[in-house]
């Protein structure tokens, strides 16, 4: 029997805002270690909720982040990970819509 594979998780968070701002969302990408893409699924929404915190920045808000889902799990590509490797890949369609969706292609900091 094989031991635990590394497996990629995007993880997704959500912060509801605050002072009256739109919900605010964090994609994570992480690694797990696990003997199957199950087993890794649990592993990664166990390590995305221990990140679940609240607290006041510097304006006296409260900012809460919360885990939404686990949006995909898979093994990584190449599985030797002590040199250069493929982690992770994902497909779509609507170029659009991914411009639209991630901000760091139209040059915005967050």
């Amino acid at each position: 029997m094989r031991g635990p594979r590394p497996h990629i998780a995007v993880v997704l968070m959500e912060s509801p805002g605050t002072g009256g701002s739109d919900p605010l969302y964090e994609e994570s990408v992480i690694l797990v270690y696990a003997a199957d893409e199950s087993d890794a699924r649990v592993r990664a929404e166990r390590r995305a909720r221990s990140r679940e915190t609240s607290y006041l920045n510097d304006r006296g808000e409260t900012v809460s982040w919360s885990f939404k889902r686990v949006v995909d799990v898979s093994a990584v590509l190449d599985e030797d990970l002590t040199q250069d490797a493929d982690l992770y890949a994902r497909h779509f369609r609507d170029y659009a819509a991914y411009q639209r969706f991630e901000p760091l292609l139209s040059g915005e900091e967050l």
